[in-house]
């Protein structure tokens, strides 16, 4: 998607590579990535706890999330560590979200991300659920929410669990089922697989905007590379490549961008 967007940007002597580590090096490998030429890095689990700590200039939104997807090497040193998730979610919505009643499905970090950027952008009444509890309820004490033991209808429901990762045909591990989808206005699931999650194709079956984890994968991608090289992110070509490839989730590690 990255060096997809590289060429159709003319920007022939970048190129975007994988960079696997394990957690007890990653410290040492941010460290050298701007010695090496890297002008940035986007982070995937588990390190993204561990992006925010490295980070010398974190953005406001990177802080109250928790977490960090996207580096930035500056002069000086500097390390600028920012969260594309958050906005990814709230302009891939085929809808103002302001006022709205969502339900959040999930307590991880792509959950924070999820809760903040609702919250940011006006969203009404923010419930959140996990099928343990006290996680959920930890997530609303920092962040704001609801936490919620059941599934109840809402204008959005945002799924930020691993459940259709496997690409099983399947809603098991969710705390609702096919019939109660049409409680929903909306439904957006982060997990991005080789085809549609089950959740998604339930939902566009029942004839429900539906917003696909690629869609999203492209969205935050699309920040980080216009924070990367400062130019607008060509859009087509990163959705015509993410649709011919259909990547499922990578690695733990990284991937950096380099001139």
């Amino acid at each position: 998607m990255h060096n997809a967007a590289l060429a159709a940007t003319g920007l022939d002597g970048w190129r975007y590579q994988l960079l696997p580590v394990v957690p007890e090096l990653f410290a040492e490998l941010v460290a050298a990535l701007p010695g090496s030429g890297f002008r940035g890095a986007n982070v995937t689990i588990p390190h993204k706890q561990a992006a925010l700590a490295l980070a010398t200039d974190p953005t406001a939104r990177a802080r109250a999330i928790g977490a960090a997807n996207t580096l930035v090497f500056e002069a000086g040193a500097t390390i600028v560590a920012d969260n594309t998730d958050a906005p990814a979610l709230i302009d891939a919505l085929p809808f103002e979200i302001g006022g709205a009643d969502v339900l959040v499905l999930g307590a991880g970090g792509s959950a924070r991300a999820a809760v903040w950027a609702l919250h940011d952008a006006g969203a009404g009444q923010v419930r959140v659920w996990n099928r343990t509890p006290e996680r959920a309820r930890r997530l609303c004490e920092e962040l704001g929410g609801t936490p919620v033991t059941r599934a109840g209808p809402a204008d959005v429901l945002v799924n930020c669990t691993a459940v259709g990762l496997d690409g099983a045909d399947s809603l098991q591990g969710l705390p609702l089922s096919r019939s109660e989808l049409v409680d929903y206005g909306c439904v957006v699931d982060l997990v991005y697989t080789a085809g549609r999650t089950a959740l998604i194709r339930r939902a566009l079956e029942l004839g429900m905007p539906a917003v696909d984890g690629l869609e999203l994968l492209v969205g935050q991608g699309a920040l980080s590379f216009e924070r990367f090289t400062g130019i607008g992110a060509p859009l087509d070509a990163m959705r015509a490549a993410v649709g011919a490839g259909r990547p499922s989730a990578p690695p733990d590690g990284g991937y950096g961008a380099r001139p």
